[in-house]
């Protein structure tokens, strides 16, 4: 009888969880799941001729407990055995549910306060857009909005990739992806 009630308590945490993870959603009025990420957010370099601006970033829905966000950018198809970070953002306070288009420029100010962009594989804090090799297969790009439990990551604007990731999984509650994808 215990071992049936402890089945059933696992079952209904269970539950309330995968209920919370779809209550959380991020959204773009420039992306759309599956869809090709726009020039407008493709890199500008290495032969790519994008106007690599930062796309808006919306998200809604985050568990209670939620005490900051943070935003991240991969490219699991990166030809590089360890794949491409475009854009990592973390520290976003709770109360902030959304960042602007082009806010992932070097130096825009447009990040909310306290608010840190890490070293992407570009190898600036700032946002690099899409540019996969020329004849590649289509990429995903993982547009990620993470819901944390800690107010602060013990991290800086010269945090790796890896790094964040590290901690990312250390503090998450939940998290919502929007993936798209492209090719030249």
């Amino acid at each position: 009888m215990r071992s049936r009630q402890l089945l059933t308590v696992f079952a209904l945490l269970f539950l309330a969880v995968a209920a919370r993870a779809d209550d959380f959603q991020v959204t773009s009025p420039t992306l759309h799941a599956n869809g090709t990420l726009p020039a407008r957010h493709v890199f500008n370099g290495f032969g790519c001729t994008g106007d690599n601006f930062s796309p808006q970033l919306s998200w809604q829905g985050e568990p209670a407990g939620t005490k900051s966000f943070a935003v991240t950018v991969y490219d699991p198809d990166a030809p590089t055995g360890s794949g491409w970070w475009h854009w990592l953002v973390f520290n976003i306070p709770r109360d902030v549910h959304s960042l602007a288009e082009g806010s992932g420029a070097s130096g825009a100010n447009a990040m909310p306060e306290k608010a840190i962009q890490a070293r992407t594989d570009f190898g600036n804090a700032a946002y690099g857009g899409a540019c996969p090799p020329p004849g590649d297969s289509k990429h995903r790009y993982q547009f990620i909005v993470w819901a944390l439990d800690i107010e602060q990551l013990p991290l800086n604007a010269e945090s790796s990739g890896a790094m964040l990731g590290f901690n990312l999984r250390q503090h998450e509650l939940v998290k919502a992806e929007l993936t798209v994808t492209y090719a030249r």
